[in-house]
């Protein structure tokens, strides 16, 4: 049998089992690598080569927690959380109700957005500003799986269709791989193909606030305004700005995450925002929340390294075309569906893309593929599984942010949920694009 398949159900069916997600990505890679024919030593050997790969994102998000829980210190989220708890709390509570409900939705939802394009920090801003809205959600009885989605959906659709940030870096690397496979495209055309597919995320965000709108509760000490008033200077809400466009600056310019967080800690400790005293207790603090994250992507780069080095994707593909007998619309969908195990294992749709374009492209000009159909099946198929993977950071960041008081689960509250509201909605939709549309 294919030794992906069997890496990826084993990885899989052990996080359902509520086996912790960096066990089950170890034991998958091994039985995949043993299932392939590796030796023991070669399969170690190819996951620990492939661990080195993930150390820059961890220190990324090591730092990034840091910045963001000595933010979070300055007071500044509270002040937003004052403002809405008394607006829950004001007169005519029933009538106040909805509307702060979908103020904190579309606060959260632009976040995400933003993060990817305008104001690109990815999941920096989670651990800043979901942990406090968390006392509000949790009086207004809000379904937790609902936020998780909702970060998802703003996570992963705009670097699907807009040509920005994140988005820039997609969609290159989806044109680039597709030329290095024989099809020149243009850049220009991938928000053109991506438009289709990018309509099914809508829908399944549309679907989880259908299938999570009923309330549901978690425990929490009944919170009165008062115990949350925070006196906040103004020079310190003039140097955390500060420190924010320095992070943004610097990221944008370096391209670097991590100097980017390093520039914007340098500025609270230089004005006086962090103090000395408090900085290594909030740092490190900040950093251990996100130590989990960077925990996942380093052990989930040494899984991708022992599939790559089993060769079974090509095999996969292989076997499957075999089957097809030219049959356009069942290898669209198998391509796809293809795509989606890929992606849940090694839990990144970028890295997803150099795996493969390389075998997708030529069988879909076998097929006769449009290149923007083709678009559309390279930059769906990568996508695809970053909302449900265990090791996607599309799921871990919400994850991190969501479960600071430990009642959230990462596999049943936000990889389960955004799998069903997102996965089955983008094949759909990825395939009538491809098939029918393009």
């Amino acid at each position: 049998m294919n030794a992906v398949l069997i890496a990826v159900i084993v990885m899989l069916v052990l996080s359902l089992l509520r086996i912790n997600v960096v066990f089950s990505l170890i034991i998958g890679a091994l039985v995949g690598g043993l299932t392939a024919g590796l030796t023991l030593p070669e399969t170690i050997e190819a996951f620990t080569g492939g661990l080195g790969a993930g150390a820059t994102i961890a220190l990324s998000y090591g730092l990034l927690g840091g910045f963001a829980v000595a933010i979070s210190k300055t007071g500044i989220p509270d002040l937003l959380v004052i403002a809405i708890l008394k607006l829950v709390k004001s007169k005519g509570e029933s009538n106040k109700t909805g509307f702060v409900k979908v103020l904190v939705f579309l606060l959260l939802l632009l976040m995400a957005v933003f993060s990817q394009n305008l104001i690109p920090i990815h999941i920096a801003f989670i651990p800043l500003l979901v942990p406090p809205i968390l006392k509000v959600l949790n009086m207004l009885r809000v379904d937790r799986r609902l936020i998780a989605c909702i970060l998802a959906f703003g996570l992963i659709t705009p670097y699907m269709f807009l040509p920005y940030g994140f988005g820039a870096i997609y969609q290159d690397i989806v044109a680039t791989q597709i030329g290095l496979s024989g099809l020149e495209v243009s850049l220009s055309d991938i928000p053109k193909a991506m438009a289709f597919p990018a309509l099914g995320m809508v829908f399944g965000l549309i679907s989880a606030f259908v299938l999570f709108r009923k309330a549901r509760n978690y425990k929490q000490e009944e919170i009165e305004v008062s115990e949350l008033e925070v006196e906040v200077k103004r020079s310190s809400i003039i140097f955390t700005v500060i420190s924010l466009l320095a992070a943004l600056f610097v990221q944008v310019n370096t391209d670097s995450m991590i100097a980017g967080a390093l520039a914007g800690i340098v500025v609270l400790y230089i004005s006086g925002t962090l103090r000395r005293k408090e900085a290594d207790v909030l740092l490190t603090e900040g950093m251990r929340m996100m130590a989990f994250v960077g925990f996942v992507m380093i052990t989930a780069n040494g899984f991708a390294s022992v599939i790559n080095e089993t060769g079974h994707v090509e095999s996969l593909v292989e076997a499957s075309s075999k089957l097809l007998a030219g049959n356009v619309s069942i290898a669209v969908l198998i391509m796809l569906v293809i795509g989606l195990v890929v992606t849940m294992g090694i839990g990144s749709s970028f890295a997803t893309i150099p795996i493969i374009a390389a075998i997708f492209v030529p069988l879909a000009m076998e097929l006769g593929l449009s290149p923007l159909a083709t678009i559309a099946l390279i930059g769906t198929a990568g996508a695809l599984g970053d909302a449900g993977s265990p090791a996607s950071d599309s799921t871990l960041g919400p994850t991190a942010g969501l479960n600071v008081d430990g009642q959230h689960n990462h596999i049943w509250d936000t990889c389960v949920p955004t799998f069903l509201c997102y996965n089955i909605p983008l094949v759909l939709f990825g395939w009538i694009a491809i098939v029918f549309v393009l």
